[in-house]
């Protein structure tokens, strides 16, 4: 099997797929596994996205499994490694962005890189190191209130210094618009100030697509997922269709959502709407020890056969915080996890074959629970989002979609098995 171009490395499991989706629709054959795989790739790939669910781990344990999945990619023959990270840049105080580029750039030798969350596609733009999120500052937006990683300040060199012992700068939208050769340049006299990482602006995808080139040298990239259409070029590779295959869909469909986003809140209420069959989980009753998932999967059955069911946890942030204030932060989200993991398990038992799921951490929680080690990439739904095939611990092939919570159109969860179809 040919040696790889590209590894890469994501945070969670969501936020992979969104990467590989970017790879995949510039042409390059992409495989997204679930963790560190045990030995080489099955098939063969120009891109693998390791998938990993570290972003709110503790900062050490984030570099460790960063490490590890960065052996087996070099064991593979990558001639790049990206470490790609959520599009709103979410982190806790203390890391895990910075932490993880460290440990990835002492492992590499690499003397530079640089970061940007940048994804034009969903309106996550960078102007003079600040992120915004649409026509807003990320510290302005729904991030303000994430249950795990509030996000409360915009200023990208500010919050990613307070991270990294390493100096950071700023490569802005003005150097980015004069193309690769000035971009080289900035870099040359960045690096000549002691500074090791760049966050750099992007307005647009004309932007990263001339930066793109002048990243070919770098042992390292950090970024979204955005920065991903401009490096394919950087191997020969053009987009092609054929990238994009998957086997024909079949089975009865569902979705999961743990994710309590207002893009994914409008997407639950979209849902409901259109008359379609929700059932809503209360955290409370499972705290109380109600065998939800034997309820979900009884209301389901018999619903299954007329079209997708919704599941889900999805709240607005008073709910959530109600919630969190009397189970606590970490159990609510981890009971919550458990439970829709264990549901997603049980409607394919039921004859479930085209999934989709909601949510970052529950997308790692149910492709767990499902044994699926492996992802063939397919077309995109919404940006950022794609179909994907695999197996399952039982052999089971299945089409499921990992959708991070800040993605998709309102009507996402009806439009995607529309698109399958």
């Amino acid at each position: 099997m040919a040696s790889i171009r590209l590894g890469c490395i994501a945070d969670d499991f969501t936020g992979a797929t969104d990467l590989a989706n970017n790879l995949v629709r510039s042409g390059m054959r992409a495989v997204q596994t679930i963790g560190v795989p045990d030995g080489p790739l099955q098939v063969d790939a120009d891109a693998v996205v390791v998938a990993l669910k570290s972003r709110t781990t503790p900062a050490a344990d984030a570099a460790r499994e960063s490490l590890a999945a960065l052996r087996w990619l070099q064991s593979q023959g990558a001639q790049q490694v990206y470490f790609k990270y959520c599009s709103t840049f979410d982190s806790t105080a203390q890391g895990n962005i910075g932490p993880v580029t460290e440990a990835l750039m002492e492992a590499l030798d690499a003397p530079f890189t640089i970061a940007t969350p940048a994804f034009p596609d969903n309106q996550r733009t960078v102007f003079k190191g600040y992120l915004f999120v649409g026509e807003v500052l990320l510290s302005e937006s729904g991030m303000r209130d994430h249950p795990l990683t509030p996000m409360r300040d915009a200023n990208l060199v500010r919050v990613l210094q307070s991270q990294c012992r390493r100096k950071v700068g700023l490569i802005d939208y003005r150097t980015v618009a004069k193309g690769e050769a000035a971009i080289r340049e900035r870099i040359a006299a960045l690096q000549a100030e002691g500074v090791a990482i760049a966050v750099v602006d992007a307005l647009g995808n004309d932007d990263l697509l001339r930066l793109g080139p002048a990243l070919k040298d770098l042992r390292l990239v950090t970024a979204g997922s955005g920065v991903a259409i401009g490096l394919p070029g950087n191997f020969g590779i053009a987009a092609s269709a054929a990238a994009s295959r998957l086997p024909a869909a079949e089975g009865l469909q569902a979705v999961v959502s743990g994710s309590c986003s207002v893009a994914t809140n409008r997407q639950v209420r979209s849902f409901i709407e259109a008359g379609r069959p929700a059932y809503a989980i209360e955290p409370r009753r499972i705290a109380a020890g109600d065998d939800v998932v034997a309820q979900v999967l009884a209301w389901a059955r018999p619903l299954l056969a007329q079209g997708p069911v919704l599941v889900y946890s999805t709240a607005e942030p008073a709910a959530v915080k109600a919630v969190q204030g009397e189970l606590g932060v970490d159990e609510a989200g981890a009971m919550v996890e458990r439970t829709i993991a264990a549901i997603a398990r049980g409607l394919v038992d039921l004859g479930v074959r085209q999934l989709v799921v909601a949510g970052g951490e529950t997308s790692g929680a149910c492709v767990q629970a499902l044994g699926m080690r492996q992802l063939q990439i397919g077309p995109q739904i919404d940006p950022g989002v794609p179909w994907c095939w695999g197996r399952d611990a039982a052999g089971r092939a299945l089409h499921v979609t990992l959708k991070s919570g800040n993605f998709g159109a309102d009507d996402f969860f009806t439009k995607a098995f529309a698109q399958l179809s």
